[in-house]
């Protein structure tokens, strides 16, 4: 099994199947194991009718006792020689469905590292959730085909060749009535793996709207739109459960016809090899082992129509994650080095220039315009920006990614003492900087965001546990423990969006003032409506619809623009 160090490979990612094959193709040596003990174990399944046959007729009918305790003997030896097989084909085949749940893990894990902060932009939380909860566990289960498949193919022409030994008629019965029912099964199979699609879809909608319903709880509740967005979920999760119904009864019918038809074909064989052992054309012993042949039959068509099964859903799984591993991040095509000296960044399509070594404001009506303009100063997205009259696209991106940050206020905090958390600054998805050659010292930038009442009010300070996303603290709370990381980070350009949006008047004031302190001499962008922060920046950025509209320091642009006075004072009905 794959270690937990181990490099998992290059995934095949031209296809469902090919992925699935890939996995096969990463364990050889563990694949043919459990073909051959499953082929094995089914073929010896087959020997016990062909034993009995010899008992009967060999011994039990002439009444040869000692013949007759010579065959029951080797049939006791087979069986539990078969039983051992049987523990050895599960653990082998358990090996193989746990390396290849561990190795799409593995892969889905690294792809997601590998895309970093595009992984946002390029899928959305609930793909990535549904694969790992569901997908990765149908792959997994798909490989069962390695091994009871394949042995059901030689089980199946085993039993053929012994029958027509018997006789041809019922050989040739078997040989065309057991594909006849794997054919009648095939098209549930296709409906499956359509209707199996379409639930997956679903579920990945739904699982991304339960993500951002528990990270917005709070705020829908005190907007009053909690109501609204259940009536939505309520509605979405009846679709997802409509199409739950349709995925099972496909999979009834495929799961009843896997174990009708083969009973079905078992009473037609019998009683066809009754006729024939009535007209004296097979012995009583032949009769018995013809049964017992066919009634062996039973197991790999049932192996047959469960591999199909699994086999419809895993393609469904693997096309998933070969859709996500295709995935890629923003291209670097940069070949120049970054300004030498701080610079001027400045975004075309909305009008900005954001002067270095100044605290620079940027407030919108809308914060994603705000957002948007942050993203394309710092490449997250394809634009003409420019840093120092170099666009953006021609500086080398590890460079940017070093000198730029962009500080989220819903950045992702993870588990762990809350010094590591804030010294981790460049292992989030959006991480710049070097905490090692940061002037701050942790309780420098701690006193910089206002946090001393955080790390004080812990029972063991920065050493103290916090939960994924730290929600053992407060929303504000969370909020000043970014700002430390991003201070911590030293960006040559911190870019900050909203720093201070669930903050109290009274800390949003000391975190404006300070943050000022803190960031002297060093180029710093936040993108707020708050006038007490508005009112410590340099400049001030007013942008109307994604585009640059004023320029000016708080006091001026409150005194020449109305839509601005009336946004920062909040007067609705003055903006209208």
């Amino acid at each position: 099994m794959i270690d937990a160090y181990e490099d998992p490979g290059v995934p095949d990612v031209r296809g469902g199947w090919r992925y699935l094959w890939w996995l096969v193709r990463c364990q050889p040596g563990r694949s043919v194991a459990g073909a051959l003990l499953g082929s094995s174990w089914m073929v010896l399944l087959a020997a016990t009718p062909y034993l009995m046959a010899k008992a009967i007729d060999e011994g039990l009918e002439p009444g040869d006792w000692p013949a007759l305790a010579g065959w029951c003997f080797a049939l006791f030896a087979v069986g539990s020689f078969n039983a051992w097989l049987s523990i050895m084909r599960h653990r082998t085949m358990t090996r193989v469905r746990m390396d290849a749940n561990f190795r799409t893990v593995k892969v889905v894990v690294g792809q997601a590292v590998r895309l970093g902060a595009a992984l946002s932009r390029r899928t959305g939380a609930g793909e990535v959730v549904t694969i790992g909860v569901g997908d990765v566990q149908t792959i997994a289960q798909a490989l069962t085909v390695v091994g009871p498949g394949v042995g059901a193919c030689v089980a199946y022409l085993t039993v053929a060749a012994l029958l027509v030994s018997v006789s041809p008629v019922l050989a040739t019965v078997v040989l065309l009535g057991i594909p006849a029912i794997v054919l009648l099964v095939g098209p549930f199979l296709s409906r499956l793996q359509g209707a199996e699609t379409e639930y997956r879809n679903r579920q990945g909608v739904l699982t991304a709207r339960i993500a951002d319903l528990a990270g917005g709880l709070r705020v829908l509740n005190g907007l009053g739109g909690k109501g609204l967005v259940a009536d939505a979920f309520h509605r979405d999760s009846q679709h997802l459960r409509t199409q739950g119904y349709r995925v099972g009864a496909v999979t009834s019918w495929v799961q009843a016809l896997g174990v009708g038809l083969p009973t079905l074909f078992l009473a037609t064989v019998t009683w066809l090899a009754a006729r024939l052992a009535a007209q004296g054309d097979i012995s009583v012993g032949e009769l018995v082992a013809v049964y017992g042949y066919v009634a062996v039959l039973v197991g790999p068509v049932a192996f047959w129509v469960e591999c199909g099964y699994q086999l419809s859903r895993g393609v469904v799984a693997a096309r998933r994650v070969v859709r996500f591993l295709r995935l890629e991040p923003l291209e670097d095509t940069g070949t120049r080095d970054a300004p030498a000296e701080p610079s001027v960044l400045h975004d075309p399509d909305s009008g900005v220039s954001i002067l270095p070594g100044r605290l620079t404001a940027m407030a919108s009506a809308h914060p994603a315009d705000s957002a948007a303009v942050l993203d394309r100063l710092a490449r997250y997205t394809p634009s003409r920006a420019t840093w120092g009259g170099v666009p953006l696209d021609e500086i080398r991106l590890p460079q940017i990614r070093q000198q730029i940050l962009i500080a989220d206020h819903e950045a992702d905090l993870f588990a762990g003492t809350l010094r590591d958390v804030i010294g981790g600054a460049d292992s989030g998805p959006r991480g710049a900087g070097n905490c090692a050659t940061s002037p701050h010292s942790p309780a420098a930038a701690i006193h910089a965001a206002v946090a001393e009442d955080i790390a004080q009010g812990l029972p063991d300070g920065l050493d103290s546990p916090m939960d994924a996303q730290a929600r053992n603290l407060s929303g504000g709370q969370r909020q000043r423990i970014r700002l430390v990381r991003a201070l911590l980070a030293n960006p040559e350009v911190l870019l900050a969006v909203e720093p201070t949006s669930a903050l109290d008047a009274h800390t949003e004031a000391l975190v404006a003032e300070r943050l000022r302190e803190a960031r002297d001499g060093r180029t710093t962008v936040v993108t707020t409506t708050s006038p007490l922060v508005l009112d410590q920046a340099d400049t001030v950025l007013y942008l109307v619809d994604g585009k640059l509209a004023a320029t000016g320091t708080h006091q001026q642009l409150l005194t020449q623009e109305p839509g601005y006075r009336a946004l920062v004072a909040r007067d609705v009905e003055v903006m209208k």
